[in-house]
């Protein structure tokens, strides 16, 4: 598929912003419906719990007291953006899932202070978000240049333009994100993130660490409510994307710890008989009483698990960084030499 690009005058022209979605990509929740709803035991990717309502919902989530990661993972970055800077370099940062880049503005003030910051490469599925940031960093950021990439971090990484006069780049994959991968298909994408980088580039994410299961369960089950209406809301993106018919109260929120795999699922419970139809793909489906639909896990990390996990990538972790009260880990890393 041809990208499309789009360069604005202001700032110096420093923003381009290229597009990799088409009329195909639209396909991708109709084949996730196919594929997931028609297993014997239920699921759904999370990434499709994202739309308006579901974003804004994450959003009061990440605001609730129960919701420890995205505040351990700011915490670490206001304390240690700095000494990550300074341990790698970095002229570029490259994000994946850049969303509004709350946090990523505090590693880039940091590559601006120590006056190496160059590029931020921004990669989310959301045109209108990657251009508003990109806008507003140009013009935080004297001489930063944004080249937005419009498109999924799992299927457009090709389209990540190579670095700014070789000069070395970090590549982050903020918050928990890289827990919602199975483990293969986690260090299968671990592998295919380090051919994102060379020599002397890190890849930067950040990993939910194990600890106290009742600390994790109450972070996925607040008790105002929040992450149980965003989790039916994902029936609701059904309703109105493929004419399905589900009714969002008649599911139960249910988020409990796998204390063997170690890692959270969060499903909905279907609290009695239902009868699905879901017109645009003629699809009738059933659920009894009690039946459960997955729709996210969310794997917690030890440092074992973060080395095991790199080395399987062909990759080494460099430092582990934590919040003071070691709940979330941001990792650094490179390609092992």
């Amino acid at each position: 598929m041809d990208s499309i690009t789009a360069t604005t005058c202001t700032a110096e022209q420093r923003i381009v912003i290229e597009s990799f979605l088409g009329g195909g990509d639209h396909r991708t929740l109709a084949d996730d419906v196919l594929d997931g709803l028609t297993r014997p035991f239920k699921e759904l990717p999370p990434k499709h719990f994202y739309d308006a309502v579901g974003a804004e919902l994450f959003d009061q989530i990440c605001e609730l007291p129960e919701y420890y990661p995205t505040r351990c993972e700011r915490e670490i970055l206001e304390q240690r953006s700095a000494e990550i800077v300074a341990r790698t370099g970095a002229a570029e940062l490259v994000e994946l899932g850049s969303g509004t880049a709350a946090k990523t503005r505090l590693l880039l003030a940091a590559m601006h202070e120590a006056g190496t910051l160059d590029r931020y490469v921004p990669i989310d599925v959301t045109e209108s978000m990657v251009r508003a940031s990109a806008q507003r960093l140009v013009e935080e950021f004297d001489g930063l240049r944004v080249h937005g990439i419009v498109g999924d971090f799992e299927r457009h990484l090709e389209h990540v333009p190579p670095p700014v006069d070789g000069g070395p780049r970090i590549v982050a994959f903020l918050g928990g994100t890289i827990g919602n991968f199975t483990p293969g298909s986690r260090r299968r994408y671990l592998r295919t993130l380090s051919q994102l980088l060379g020599p002397d580039d890190f890849l930067l994410f950040g990993t939910d660490l194990v600890k106290d299961p009742a600390i994790i369960e109450a972070a996925y089950d607040d008790s105002a409510g929040v992450t149980a209406a965003f989790n039916r809301n994902v029936l609701t993106v059904l309703n109105r994307e493929l004419d399905a018919n589900f009714e969002p109260d008649a599911y139960d929120h249910v988020a409990f710890f796998d204390r063997d795999r170690e890692w959270i699922e969060m499903r909905l419970r279907a609290r009695r008989p239902q009868r699905i139809l879901i017109g645009k793909l003629g699809l009738r489906l059933t659920f009894a009483a009690g039946e459960e639909l997955r729709t996210e896990i969310s794997a917690k990390f030890t440092p074992e698990r973060i080395r095991g996990d790199l080395a399987a990538a062909g990759m080494e972790l460099v430092e582990s960084l934590t919040d003071q009260a070691g709940l979330f880990a941001l990792n650094l890393a490179r390609v092992r030499a």
